[in-house]
């Protein structure tokens, strides 16, 4: 009998650590904290929401920071490193429909001139992406002096070089002309 309730305290203790130091969006426990590889510091969980299209749930998007702000401008113009990381939630998001996100995301955020200064890396980015299903994470880390790099379920794609990348990047999330303004507030942690 002691054992039992040893055994059972244990149990309780372990599933009660599990859900310390960790966020739920929509069922998916997202951590607080994280450490990329080759960055030498723990971010910390800045804010995260979902996307919408109409009224279906396509993914989490979560940023993550070395400490949290509120400002978009500060975080868009800091060199430090940043991830944003998106678990994808709808069905089958195509490959097709991903290519035509980002670049509308890029060209609502930056004029022809950056546009053109950025295409061929746009261009590097998105075809680091096949069709992605629900579960699917991805991660987008800015690693200050090498660029921004691109994960999959933990399988590192590629990196895009430039210190301009990533920041462009970023704005498709937190930029004058989000994705959502909802996702904006959220990743920002601002109160809705």
């Amino acid at each position: 009998m002691i054992t039992s309730v040893r055994n059972l305290f244990a149990l309780g203790c372990l599933l009660l650590a599990t859900h310390l130091g960790a966020t739920e969006i929509a069922k998916v426990n997202l951590p607080d904290q994280v450490k990329p590889d080759g960055i030498d510091q723990v971010l910390q969980l800045n804010g995260a929401g979902i996307r919408y299209k109409f009224i279906f749930k396509i993914y989490i998007g979560a940023l993550y920071l070395p400490e949290k702000q509120n400002s978009a401008e500060e975080i868009v113009a800091s060199s430090q490193p940043k991830r944003i990381l998106m678990h994808f939630l709808y069905d089958r998001v195509t490959k097709q429909d991903l290519d035509k996100a980002w670049r509308e995301g890029f060209a609502a955020n930056h004029d022809e001139q950056i546009m053109r200064q950025l295409e061929d890396r746009i261009q590097r980015f998105s075809a680091l992406f096949s069709d992605l299903v629900e579960g699917d994470e991805v991660w987008l880390d800015n690693i200050p002096g090498m660029g921004t790099r691109v994960s999959v379920n933990g399988e590192l794609r590629g990196t895009i070089p430039g210190d301009d990348f990533y920041p462009a990047l970023l704005r498709i999330w937190i930029g004058s002309e989000p994705v959502t303004t909802a996702l904006k507030r959220s990743m920002l942690g601002q109160e809705q």
